[in-house]
C-alpha cells in the first residue's frame, strides 16, 4: 500500500520522531498507467463520497486546434515523447504533458487521464 504522509527523514537527513502513526486518510492508490487501447474506465470513490473516473485505456483524444478553435475527436496512434519519464514512451503510457501522434498531427496532452478519465490535447503542428 502507498503511504502519502510526512517522511520520517528531514531534508538534512535527520529523523522526525512522529507523535502519531500512519492514518487511513494518508493512504495513496496505485497509479492508473493509462495506455493506448480500447477505452476502459473505472470509477473510484474518493474522500467525502466524491468520485474520480480513471482511464485505464484510451483509444481517442479530443484534440483542439488553437488557431481555428475547432476540437475534434481523433484516434491516438502512439506516444512520441514524454518528459515525465522516457520509459513511458516505450510503454505507450498517457500522462499530462506527453506528446502523442494522432491522425491530424502531433498533439500534447493537457488533461490528466488517470484523474479525469478523458484525454484532452492541444495540436502542436
Amino acid at each position: 500500500m502507498l503511504w502519502q504522509g510526512r517522511s520520517i527523514r528531514k531534508s538534512t537527513g535527520g529523523r522526525y520522531h512522529s507523535a502519531q502513526g500512519k492514518k487511513r486518510f494518508e493512504i495513496g492508490r496505485s497509479p492508473a498507467d493509462t495506455v493506448i487501447g480500447t477505452t476502459r474506465t473505472r470509477i473510484i470513490r474518493t474522500r467525502g463520497g466524491n468520485s474520480k473516473i480513471r482511464a485505464l485505456r484510451a483509444e481517442f483524444a479530443s484534440v483542439s486546434d488553437r488557431k481555428t478553435g475547432i476540437t475534434k475527436k481523433v484516434a491516438i496512434e502512439k506516444v512520441e515523447a514524454n518528459s515525465a519519464n522516457p520509459n513511458y514512451v516505450r510503454r505507450n503510457l498517457l500522462t499530462k504533458g506527453a506528446i502523442i501522434k494522432t491522425e491530424i498531427g502531433r498533439a500534447q496532452i493537457v488533461s490528466r487521464p488517470s484523474q479525469d478519465g478523458t484525454v484532452n490535447a492541444v495540436l502542436i503542428e
